[in-house]
Protein backbone atom coordinates (compact mmCIF):
# COMPACT_ATOMS: atom_id res chain seq x y z
CA UNK A 1 0.00 0.00 0.00
CA UNK A 2 1.50 3.34 -1.07
CA UNK A 3 0.68 6.81 0.17
CA UNK A 4 -0.85 9.15 -2.44
CA UNK A 5 1.64 11.42 -4.21
CA UNK A 6 -0.79 13.97 -5.65
CA UNK A 7 0.33 17.45 -4.50
CA UNK A 8 2.30 15.85 -1.65
CA UNK A 9 5.45 17.85 -2.36
CA UNK A 10 3.49 21.11 -2.22
CA UNK A 11 1.85 20.03 1.04
CA UNK A 12 5.18 19.16 2.64
CA UNK A 13 6.67 22.49 1.58
CA UNK A 14 3.74 24.35 3.14
CA UNK A 15 3.98 22.30 6.38
CA UNK A 16 7.68 23.09 6.79
CA UNK A 17 7.24 26.76 5.93
CA UNK A 18 4.47 26.98 8.52
CA UNK A 19 6.71 25.63 11.28
CA UNK A 20 10.18 26.86 10.32
CA UNK A 21 9.15 30.25 8.99
CA UNK A 22 12.23 32.46 8.47
CA UNK A 23 14.43 29.93 10.24
CA UNK A 24 14.71 27.72 13.32
CA UNK A 25 16.16 30.08 15.93
CA UNK A 26 16.82 27.31 18.45
CA UNK A 27 19.05 25.40 16.02
CA UNK A 28 21.86 27.88 16.75
CA UNK A 29 22.44 25.90 19.96
CA UNK A 30 23.19 22.67 18.06
CA UNK A 31 26.87 21.78 17.75
CA UNK A 32 26.62 18.25 16.31
CA UNK A 33 26.77 17.92 12.54
CA UNK A 34 25.20 14.44 12.40
CA UNK A 35 22.95 12.66 14.85
CA UNK A 36 20.77 9.58 15.28
CA UNK A 37 17.25 9.42 16.68
CA UNK A 38 14.48 6.93 17.23
CA UNK A 39 10.71 7.14 17.44
CA UNK A 40 8.79 5.31 20.15
CA UNK A 41 5.07 4.65 20.51
CA UNK A 42 3.50 5.79 23.76
CA UNK A 43 0.30 3.79 23.21
CA UNK A 44 -1.04 0.94 21.08
CA UNK A 45 -2.14 1.68 17.55
CA UNK A 46 -2.04 1.07 13.81
CA UNK A 47 0.82 2.79 12.00
CA UNK A 48 0.37 5.12 9.03
CA UNK A 49 2.61 7.61 7.25
CA UNK A 50 5.99 6.02 6.52
CA UNK A 51 6.39 7.35 2.96
CA UNK A 52 5.20 10.80 3.99
CA UNK A 53 7.54 10.98 6.99
CA UNK A 54 10.49 9.99 4.82
CA UNK A 55 9.66 12.64 2.23
CA UNK A 56 9.50 15.35 4.92
CA UNK A 57 12.90 14.43 6.36
CA UNK A 58 14.51 14.20 2.94
CA UNK A 59 13.03 17.56 1.96
CA UNK A 60 15.38 19.04 4.56
CA UNK A 61 18.32 16.68 4.00
CA UNK A 62 18.39 14.24 1.09
CA UNK A 63 21.04 12.14 2.89
CA UNK A 64 18.79 11.10 5.77
CA UNK A 65 18.67 7.33 6.36
CA UNK A 66 15.37 6.04 7.78
CA UNK A 67 14.75 2.47 8.97
CA UNK A 68 11.15 1.72 9.87
CA UNK A 69 10.34 -1.18 12.20
CA UNK A 70 6.94 -1.73 10.58
CA UNK A 71 4.86 -0.91 7.52
CA UNK A 72 1.77 1.22 7.11
CA UNK A 73 -1.29 -0.69 8.30
CA UNK A 74 0.63 -2.78 10.87
CA UNK A 75 -0.21 -2.76 14.56
CA UNK A 76 2.21 -1.66 17.28
CA UNK A 77 2.31 -1.66 21.07
CA UNK A 78 3.07 1.05 23.59
CA UNK A 79 6.84 1.29 24.09
CA UNK A 80 7.62 -0.22 20.69
CA UNK A 81 10.35 1.35 18.56
CA UNK A 82 8.87 2.58 15.29
CA UNK A 83 11.72 4.21 13.43
CA UNK A 84 15.46 4.93 13.48
CA UNK A 85 16.81 8.01 11.67
CA UNK A 86 20.32 9.19 10.90
CA UNK A 87 21.25 12.51 9.35
CA UNK A 88 21.78 16.21 9.90
CA UNK A 89 21.30 17.09 13.57
CA UNK A 90 19.75 20.48 12.76
CA UNK A 91 17.39 18.98 10.19
CA UNK A 92 16.36 16.27 12.66
CA UNK A 93 15.03 18.75 15.17
CA UNK A 94 13.49 20.97 12.48
CA UNK A 95 11.50 18.06 11.03
CA UNK A 96 10.56 16.54 14.41
CA UNK A 97 7.26 18.30 15.07
CA UNK A 98 5.93 18.22 11.51
CA UNK A 99 6.66 14.53 11.01
CA UNK A 100 5.31 13.47 14.39
CA UNK A 101 2.15 15.54 13.92
CA UNK A 102 1.23 13.98 10.60
CA UNK A 103 2.13 10.44 11.74
CA UNK A 104 0.14 10.76 14.97
CA UNK A 105 -2.87 12.16 13.10
CA UNK A 106 -2.87 9.52 10.35
CA UNK A 107 -2.15 6.67 12.78
CA UNK A 108 -5.09 7.86 14.89
CA UNK A 109 -7.40 7.55 11.89
CA UNK A 110 -6.00 4.12 10.98
CA UNK A 111 -6.36 2.91 14.57
CA UNK A 112 -9.98 4.07 14.96
CA UNK A 113 -10.85 2.53 11.58
CA UNK A 114 -9.35 -0.82 12.63
CA UNK A 115 -11.43 -0.79 15.84
CA UNK A 116 -14.61 -0.19 13.83
CA UNK A 117 -13.75 -2.84 11.24
CA UNK A 118 -13.33 -5.37 14.05
CA UNK A 119 -16.95 -4.77 15.08
CA UNK A 120 -18.12 -5.82 11.59
CA UNK A 121 -16.33 -9.16 11.80
CA UNK A 122 -18.69 -11.96 10.78
CA UNK A 123 -20.72 -9.76 8.40
CA UNK A 124 -20.28 -9.07 4.68
CA UNK A 125 -20.72 -5.33 5.13
CA UNK A 126 -17.86 -2.98 4.21
CA UNK A 127 -16.99 0.16 6.15
CA UNK A 128 -16.55 3.23 3.93
CA UNK A 129 -15.49 6.80 4.64
CA UNK A 130 -17.06 10.17 3.75
CA UNK A 131 -15.99 13.59 2.47
CA UNK A 132 -15.78 14.92 6.04
CA UNK A 133 -12.03 15.40 5.92
CA UNK A 134 -9.56 18.16 6.77
CA UNK A 135 -9.29 20.53 3.77
CA UNK A 136 -6.01 19.84 1.99
CA UNK A 137 -5.52 16.48 3.72
CA UNK A 138 -8.33 14.46 2.13
CA UNK A 139 -6.14 12.03 0.19
CA UNK A 140 -3.89 11.40 3.19
CA UNK A 141 -6.77 10.91 5.63
CA UNK A 142 -8.55 8.57 3.23
CA UNK A 143 -5.27 6.69 2.79
CA UNK A 144 -5.08 6.31 6.59
CA UNK A 145 -8.65 4.96 6.54
CA UNK A 146 -7.51 2.28 4.07
CA UNK A 147 -4.51 1.46 6.27
CA UNK A 148 -6.99 0.70 9.05
CA UNK A 149 -8.85 -1.75 6.81
CA UNK A 150 -11.60 0.52 5.49
CA UNK A 151 -12.78 1.12 1.92
CA UNK A 152 -12.81 4.57 0.34
CA UNK A 153 -16.07 6.17 -0.76
CA UNK A 154 -16.10 9.24 -3.05
CA UNK A 155 -12.86 11.22 -3.13
CA UNK A 156 -14.72 14.23 -4.48
CA UNK A 157 -17.82 15.52 -6.23
CA UNK A 158 -16.49 14.31 -9.57
CA UNK A 159 -16.35 10.63 -8.55
CA UNK A 160 -20.09 10.01 -8.45
CA UNK A 161 -23.31 11.99 -8.20
CA UNK A 162 -24.96 11.84 -4.80
CA UNK A 163 -28.42 13.37 -4.48
CA UNK A 164 -28.59 14.51 -0.87
CA UNK A 165 -31.44 16.29 0.88
CA UNK A 166 -30.27 19.75 -0.19
CA UNK A 167 -29.99 18.69 -3.83
CA UNK A 168 -33.48 17.22 -3.75
CA UNK A 169 -34.81 20.38 -2.10
CA UNK A 170 -33.54 22.34 -5.12
CA UNK A 171 -34.67 19.86 -7.79
CA UNK A 172 -37.88 18.63 -9.39
CA UNK A 173 -37.77 15.33 -7.51
CA UNK A 174 -35.79 12.11 -7.65
CA UNK A 175 -36.97 10.96 -11.10
CA UNK A 176 -36.19 14.28 -12.79
CA UNK A 177 -32.88 14.68 -10.93
CA UNK A 178 -31.63 11.23 -11.97
CA UNK A 179 -32.64 11.91 -15.58
CA UNK A 180 -30.83 15.27 -15.60
CA UNK A 181 -27.62 13.77 -14.20
CA UNK A 182 -27.69 10.92 -16.72
CA UNK A 183 -27.93 13.44 -19.56
CA UNK A 184 -25.01 15.56 -18.30
CA UNK A 185 -22.59 12.92 -16.99
CA UNK A 186 -20.16 10.54 -18.75
CA UNK A 187 -21.80 7.13 -19.23
CA UNK A 188 -19.72 5.26 -16.55
CA UNK A 189 -20.84 7.71 -13.83
CA UNK A 190 -22.76 6.36 -10.85
CA UNK A 191 -25.73 8.01 -9.15
CA UNK A 192 -26.47 7.61 -5.44
CA UNK A 193 -29.69 8.79 -3.80
CA UNK A 194 -29.72 9.70 -0.11
CA UNK A 195 -33.05 8.49 1.27
CA UNK A 196 -34.55 9.69 4.53
CA UNK A 197 -37.79 7.72 4.06
CA UNK A 198 -38.78 4.30 2.74
CA UNK A 199 -40.62 6.00 -0.12
CA UNK A 200 -37.48 7.88 -1.24
CA UNK A 201 -35.43 4.69 -1.11
CA UNK A 202 -37.92 2.81 -3.27
CA UNK A 203 -38.27 5.71 -5.70
CA UNK A 204 -34.50 5.94 -6.08
CA UNK A 205 -34.27 2.28 -7.08
CA UNK A 206 -37.28 2.33 -9.40
CA UNK A 207 -35.81 5.23 -11.37
CA UNK A 208 -32.40 3.63 -11.75
CA UNK A 209 -30.09 4.87 -8.98
CA UNK A 210 -26.90 2.83 -8.69
CA UNK A 211 -26.85 3.20 -4.92
CA UNK A 212 -29.22 4.10 -2.10
CA UNK A 213 -27.85 5.78 1.01
CA UNK A 214 -30.24 4.94 3.85
CA UNK A 215 -29.74 7.80 6.27
CA UNK A 216 -30.51 7.34 9.99
CA UNK A 217 -32.68 4.25 9.54
CA UNK A 218 -32.95 2.05 12.63
CA UNK A 219 -31.55 -1.52 12.33
CA UNK A 220 -34.95 -3.15 12.87
CA UNK A 221 -36.42 -1.17 9.99
CA UNK A 222 -33.46 -1.98 7.73
CA UNK A 223 -33.86 -5.72 8.38
CA UNK A 224 -37.33 -5.46 6.88
CA UNK A 225 -36.55 -2.87 4.21
CA UNK A 226 -33.34 -4.27 2.69
CA UNK A 227 -34.96 -7.46 1.27
CA UNK A 228 -37.83 -5.36 -0.13
CA UNK A 229 -35.44 -2.97 -1.87
CA UNK A 230 -33.45 -5.81 -3.40
CA UNK A 231 -36.61 -7.18 -5.06
CA UNK A 232 -37.76 -3.89 -6.58
CA UNK A 233 -37.47 -3.65 -10.37
CA UNK A 234 -35.81 -0.72 -12.12
CA UNK A 235 -38.08 1.01 -14.61
CA UNK A 236 -36.25 3.11 -17.19
CA UNK A 237 -38.12 4.35 -20.23
CA UNK A 238 -40.77 1.72 -19.65
CA UNK A 239 -38.30 -1.16 -19.47
CA UNK A 240 -38.21 -3.11 -16.19
CA UNK A 241 -35.38 -5.26 -14.88
CA UNK A 242 -34.16 -6.44 -11.48
CA UNK A 243 -31.93 -3.95 -9.74
CA UNK A 244 -28.44 -4.42 -8.35
CA UNK A 245 -28.33 -1.17 -6.41
CA UNK A 246 -25.77 -0.89 -3.62
CA UNK A 247 -27.44 -0.31 -0.26
CA UNK A 248 -25.56 1.87 2.21
CA UNK A 249 -26.41 2.82 5.78
CA UNK A 250 -25.28 6.18 7.17
CA UNK A 251 -25.90 8.23 10.30
CA UNK A 252 -24.96 5.14 12.30
CA UNK A 253 -23.82 5.13 15.91
CA UNK A 254 -20.35 3.49 15.83
CA UNK A 255 -21.34 1.41 18.85
CA UNK A 256 -24.10 -0.24 16.80
CA UNK A 257 -22.01 -1.23 13.77
CA UNK A 258 -22.45 -4.98 14.21
CA UNK A 259 -26.22 -4.64 14.45
CA UNK A 260 -26.27 -2.61 11.22
CA UNK A 261 -23.94 -5.06 9.50
CA UNK A 262 -26.39 -7.86 10.21
CA UNK A 263 -29.20 -6.04 8.36
CA UNK A 264 -27.73 -7.03 5.00
CA UNK A 265 -26.62 -3.58 3.79
CA UNK A 266 -23.58 -3.58 1.50
CA UNK A 267 -21.87 -0.56 3.04
CA UNK A 268 -21.83 1.47 6.22
CA UNK A 269 -20.43 4.97 5.80
CA UNK A 270 -18.92 6.83 8.72
CA UNK A 271 -16.91 9.99 9.34
CA UNK A 272 -15.93 8.85 12.86
CA UNK A 273 -12.26 7.97 12.10
CA UNK A 274 -11.72 11.48 10.68
CA UNK A 275 -13.89 13.51 13.05
CA UNK A 276 -13.68 11.62 16.34
CA UNK A 277 -10.32 9.81 16.41
CA UNK A 278 -7.58 10.81 18.85
CA UNK A 279 -3.97 11.23 17.81
CA UNK A 280 -1.75 8.28 18.68
CA UNK A 281 1.04 9.61 20.92
CA UNK A 282 4.62 9.12 19.71
CA UNK A 283 7.96 10.68 20.62
CA UNK A 284 11.39 11.20 19.06
CA UNK A 285 14.63 11.06 21.03
CA UNK A 286 18.10 11.86 19.77
CA UNK A 287 20.88 9.70 21.17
Amino acid sequence: MEAPNSNLDLLITSWLEEDIGRGDLTSAAITKRKASAQWEAKEDGVFCGADIIEKVFKKLDSEFILNFSLKDGEKFKAGQKLLEIKGSAKALVMAERTTLNIAMRLSGIATTTAHLIYQLKGTKTKLVDTRKTTPGLRLLEKYAFRCGGGTNHRLGLDDAAMLKENHLACSNGIKAAIKAIRLESPWPSKIIVEAETEEQAKEGIIYGADGILLDEFEPNLLKKLVPELRQLPININGVSKLNNSILEASGVNPLDLKEYGLTGVDLISTSAPMTKSSWIDMSMRIY
